[in-house]
């Protein structure tokens, strides 16, 4: 049985709702018997899942004291999937939880607050030598801001390749025990949605080698490996200011891959093969050519800048 944490000790990232939305397409994927644990003291997850028709995903909830012989349990019961949703702030139990992940999740809204608080979530993982994905959640479309989100985050670890939007039918979705995708499967939310599940399955594929996990939908479109500055602008369609010059937002790509090297659970694939499996920031530099439409983009990040930085301090 493998373990999906979801964590971060800012309240209201959007876990209880990834939480069980990841929970309701894995079991829809067909991966195995998959359980939600609900740690929260607020119990949202709980209120959700007890005004749900259908029996699954099944649903456990546990004492902090009593999560290691449930999670225990489960595995001698057959289970595939446990997805447990963390309280926000209380750090010893974030870090009581993760200590049993074999992935965690990091939701994280597009704003200042947000990115200030991931410090002590990705601290957490790392002293437990846990991976550690984010995703943005929560998004406006086409906001300057997501960019400069992702590319903030992936100076800390990998960010998930779907951004996950803000909007009423996602939110609303979770009112009658329901999921975006089980109310309205054809919307852009369910997609969104949908997508997501696929690239964490293939993370947990990745980590675990498990054959039962591999996703049955093509990845080649997903970035494997941690987001450069330039990959995670590019990813989120946003358009960015002019204002840096190229020298400049180079410098900040660079020290975005130093930031992660050698801490990331997957790397970006190496070797002749491996070009049509990168993105096209990768593709361009391999053909010597440089990123399409860099001198029109700057690269923002949140934060205190070291002092020997060469971009400038706002």
């Amino acid at each position: 049985m493998y373990v999906l944490v979801l964590a971060s000790q800012k309240g209201g990232s959007g876990k209880t709702t990834l939480s069980g939305h990841l929970a309701v397409e894995a079991d829809a994927a067909g991966i195995g018997q998959v359980a939600l644990i609900d740690t929260d003291p607020q119990g949202s997850l709980s209120d959700w899942w007890n005004s749900r028709s259908a029996s699954t995903p099944h649903f456990v909830r546990v004492g902090l004291a009593d999560l290691g012989t449930a999670l225990e349990r489960l595995k001698d019961a057959g289970l595939k999937l446990a997805v447990i949703d963390t309280p926000p702030a209380i750090t010893a139990s974030i870090s009581r939880v993760v200590a049993h992940a074999d992935l965690v999740v990091v939701p994280t809204r597009p704003s200042p607050h947000d990115l200030r608080a991931v410090t002590a979530t990705v601290r957490i993982a790392e002293q437990h030598r846990k991976p550690l994905i984010f995703v943005v959640n929560g998004a406006t479309a086409r906001a300057r801001i997501t960019g400069e989100a992702a590319v903030a985050l992936s100076q800390h670890g990998t960010v998930a390749p779907v951004t996950i939007h803000h909007r009423v039918d996602f939110a609303a979705s979770m009112v009658d025990g329901r999921t975006v995708g089980e109310v309205v499967p054809k919307s852009q939310s369910a997609k969104e949605v949908r997508e997501l599940w696929a690239y964490v399955q293939d993370r947990l594929f990745r980590l675990e080698h498990d054959p039962a996990l591999a996703p049955k939908v093509s990845m080649s479109h997903f970035s494997l490996g941690p987001l450069s500055a330039y990959d995670a602008v590019s990813m989120s369609g946003v358009q960015v200011d002019t204002g840096e010059s190229p020298d400049m937002v180079r410098v900040a790509e660079s020290r975005a891959a130093e930031a992660f090297d050698g801490r990331a659970a997957l790397q970006r694939p190496t070797g002749p093969d491996s070009l049509e499996r990168r993105s096209g920031g990768d593709r361009r530099q391999q053909q010597g050519l440089p990123p399409l439409g860099l001198s029109e983009r700057r690269v923002l990040t949140f934060g205190r800048r070291h002092a020997d930085s060469p971009l400038p301090v706002r």
